[in-house]
Parts: C-alpha cells; sequence; structure tokens
C-alpha cells in the first residue's frame, strides 16, 4: 500500500517511536514536582521545548505545548484578539485558510483576503484590509490542500508597520524550515511532520499582547491548562528535529517526484487541471482535478489498486460543498485528487501510480458516461435539466451537448449542486467556452454558457 496522504497525517518517524517509548519510562511523572522522577520529567519537558523553539525560531519561553494544532489555532486567535479587545474585534485572514482559523474567525468581525488562481495572497489585499480596528490577521505559511507557499514575510512587514500581529499556522511547513518574516504568533502540529498525534505548539513573541481565554492553571505559562502529554511532547521535538535534520536533501528528491507528477498526469490523463502554484509549493504535495470524474469514486477506484490519496471534491465531502480552498482559487473542483507524499516515498511507486491513474480515472468516466441529457432545443439555444444530480453529471451533461448549437448559440444549465457554481465556469476556461453568468431558475440556478469554437 502506497501512503500520498502526508498532508492529512504523516507516519510516525522512526526517532520519535523511540522517544516515545523511551519516555514512557523516564516521562510519567508529573514536571511540576521537585522529587527525584518530577525533576527528571522537567528536564525532559524543557529539553524537548528548547529543541522545538530551536526549530520555531522563538525563545523556549515562548513557546507553549497544547493538546493539538487546531486547539493551539484556536487558543492562539481568541488570546490574542483578548489581549488587543481594547483596539476592536477585527480580524483579517486569508479565504485558503485551514478550517480551524476559519472557524476561530466566525465569533468576530472577519475580512477574507481573497487569492489567485495559483491560491496566494498577495501582500497589498492585506493592506487594504487593514482597518483602525484591526486586531489581528491571520495567513497560514503554506496551503494545505494545494501545497503553495504564501508570502508571509511581506505579509508579515505590513502588518508590523500598522502595528497589528500576525499569527501564522505552520501546521504544513515547519517539517521543511523555519518561518521567515516577523511574525507574532505561530501555530503548528506535531502529527504533519511525523511526530504523534495529539501535540501542537504555540508560540507567542515577547511583547505581543496576549490573554489567555478559559479557565487558567500554571502549566505551559497559563496557555495550556491540564497535565502535559510528555511523553508525546518528547517524541514531538525530538522527530521535528530529526526531519529538519534530513529536510534539504528530502526536499529536493520530493520535488522531482511531484515536479514528475506535474508534467506527466495532464499527458497522461485528458482534461485535467493541475492547480496550485507550480514553483513556489511544498516540495511533496501535487494537486489536480479531473472533468466528469466524482472524487470519492476515484479515490476508491485509487484504493483497490493500492494508494492513499485525498480529495478536495464535493463529492467526498458530507457537506456536499466544494473546498473553500479550490472555489476561492476558482479552479475546477469535481475529480479533484491531493497527492501528497511523505519523507521516504520512492520513485518507483510514483511512478506505479502515473501507470495506475489513466486506468482509474477511465473506470469513473465510463460509469458516469451512461445518463442522457435532457434537452430542449430552442433555436441557437439549448437546456439542459441537470436538477437532482451531484457533480460532476452537470457537467458531463454540458459537455455532451455544447456541440449542438451553433457557434455563439447558448446553453442554459440548470443545477441545484451547489458545486456546479465553480466546476461549469472552470469547464468553460479549460474548453474555452464563454460562461455567461448564473440566473435565478424556478428550482436551482441556470448557468449560461455560449459556444465559442
Amino acid at each position: 500500500m502506497s501512503y500520498f496522504d502526508a498532508a492529512s497525517s504523516a507516519p510516525l518517524h522512526p526517532v520519535a517511536r523511540q522517544a516515545l517509548l523511551a519516555s514512557l519510562d523516564e516521562g510519567w511523572a508529573d514536571p511540576s514536582r521537585l522529587y527525584r522522577e518530577g525533576r527528571r520529567a522537567r528536564l525532559l519537558l524543557d529539553a524537548a521545548r528548547e529543541a522545538a523553539a530551536e526549530a520555531v525560531g522563538c525563545r523556549p519561553d515562548e513557546l507553549a505545548f497544547t493538546s493539538s494544532g487546531t486547539r493551539a489555532v484556536h487558543d492562539g486567535i481568541a488570546g490574542a484578539l483578548a489581549g488587543r479587545r481594547r483596539v476592536g474585534r477585527h480580524l483579517i485572514v486569508s479565504a485558503v485558510e485551514h478550517s480551524s482559523v476559519l472557524h476561530s474567525a466566525e465569533l468576530f468581525e472577519v475580512t477574507e483576503v481573497p487569492v489567485s488562481r495559483t491560491g496566494a495572497v498577495s501582500p497589498q489585499s492585506y493592506v487594504d484590509a487593514l482597518r483602525p480596528d484591526t486586531a489581528l490577521a491571520c495567513l497560514q505559511s503554506a496551503n494545505h490542500e494545494v501545497g503553495t507557499v504564501q508570502p508571509v514575510a511581506e505579509v508579515a512587514a505590513v502588518c508590523r508597520q500598522a502595528g497589528v500581529p500576525l499569527l501564522v499556522d505552520a501546521a504544513q511547513s515547519l517539517g521543511w524550515g523555519p518561518v521567515e518574516g516577523e511574525w507574532s504568533l505561530l501555530t503548528a502540529s506535531a502529527h504533519k511532520w511525523g511526530g504523534p498525534s495529539g501535540v501542537g505548539l504555540l508560540a507567542v513573541r515577547k511583547g505581543v499582547r496576549f490573554s489567555p481565554q478559559g479557565p487558567v492553571d500554571e502549566r505551559e505559562s497559563g496557555r495550556a491548562p491540564g497535565f502535559e502529554n510528555l511523553p508525546a511532547i518528547v517524541a514531538a521535538a525530538a522527530s521535528l528535529r530529526a526531519v529538519r535534520a534530513e529536510a534539504a536533501q528530502e526536499a529536493v528528491r520530493l520535488r522531482e517526484l511531484t515536479a514528475r507528477i506535474r508534467a506527466r498526469v495532464p499527458r497522461l490523463v485528458p482534461d485535467v487541471d493541475v492547480v496550485g502554484d507550480p514553483e513556489k509549493r511544498l516540495p511533496g504535495i501535487v494537486t489536480f482535478s479531473c472533468l466528469y470524474v466524482d472524487g470519492e469514486t476515484l479515490l476508491h477506484e485509487l484504493d483497490r489498486e493500492g494508494f492513499s490519496v485525498s480529495s478536495g471534491s464535493s463529492c467526498t465531502s458530507s457537506t456536499l460543498t466544494p473546498s473553500h480552498v479550490l472555489k476561492a482559487m476558482g479552479v475546477l473542483s469535481e475529480g479533484n485528487v491531493r497527492v501528497s507524499l511523505p519523507f521516504g516515498a520512492v520513485s518507483e511507486e510514483v511512478d506505479r501510480f502515473l501507470e495506475v491513474l489513466p486506468g482509474a480515472v477511465a473506470a469513473v468516466r465510463e460509469k458516469l458516461g451512461a445518463p442522457t441529457p435532457s434537452a430542449v432545443v430552442r433555436e441557437d439555444s439549448l437546456v439542459v435539466d441537470a436538477l437532482g444530480k451531484r457533480c460532476p453529471i452537470p457537467v458531463i451533461e454540458l459537455a455532451k451537448v455544447i456541440g449542438d448549437v451553433p457557434v455563439g448559440g447558448t446553453v442554459r444549465v440548470l443545477s441545484d449542486d451547489e458545486a456546479a457554481r465553480l466546476d461549469i465556469p472552470a469547464w468553460c476556461e479549460m474548453r474555452e467556452q464563454e460562461y455567461v453568468g448564473e440566473e435565478p431558475a424556478e428550482n436551482g440556478t441556470a448557468y449560461v454558457i455560449r459556444r465559442l469554437s
């Protein structure tokens, strides 16, 4: 089985396993106690904090261990906004942040900064979003779905000039290197770099106004109450140091493998859109979307062939809505596949994936190619009724009938699937047809497309 979903959770690093087992014997006592076992536990905790702080690029007393990366994000945003409550409750986030950031932002007055089709923000967008009552800005170091690296240093400079702290979600990138720029707060999650789950990092620079929310106790500077999971913390810090030592060499190797996927997938599979920045991206992530493909079915096909990948398609989500990242980028979401290679992934596995993928996509398309569109011809226009049909059926039916209208004629696709709002315009761009816009319909929405060729 080839595990290609490291961006969700990386396999446990061998160093993490060794450190975890060793600290189960040595680090079980309360590190706040003064007796011998407590002092031993305190030494392990302090050493782990120093190692993690060195990797983050902060002082040990600026770093707290939390119960998860999500907990670190929630506590970081809440504490920073509470510390600056006299300034206001306005928060700036990018439209492609991790859901933990966006869910936290729902509690405050928020401005979402747009991104380009590659998934990157513009520092000028943060300048434009700043207000006198802006208390905090947030920006991920790199995107978790498409791998695009964000201009953190430039945005941090903009925020610092305005006197606004910047919280950076570094979950995806911290294993590859420190985050550049003068950020104010930083969060991360150990299971993203090969540490155990259940350990997050929250760094708060000295001088940043911060007020922990909720009940506070004496542990972790009052920022993460409760007894520390010391074995997991030790394993997280040890694995972070280990992956950092391997990062430069491994980055070169994984970049070559993901570049191979980016280059060959469009040649092997027709009607594919490779998304994300081709250059400014994390080494191990490559994402592409396949027209006329149901994402969940494709993932099952690849799973049967021995490949574990993920998808941002709405077909694979319990919410039945497209990935907010792909939606913000304005790219195709149907048939979406994210390949995120773990440390140690080998060339032979990637080559076998490229051998299997065309057949898997073709099999799914064959299964979905059967529906016959219900069409009514009206001179140079045509109406396709795709109401009640989920992605990617509305796009498949559009593709089947676009040739039935003359050049300059229009097709109106009736759909009540939220994904159609993203996928039909993306199809038009890929097929060089004109997307006219959407109109209200009796049931759902009418998407209007004009044939150009």
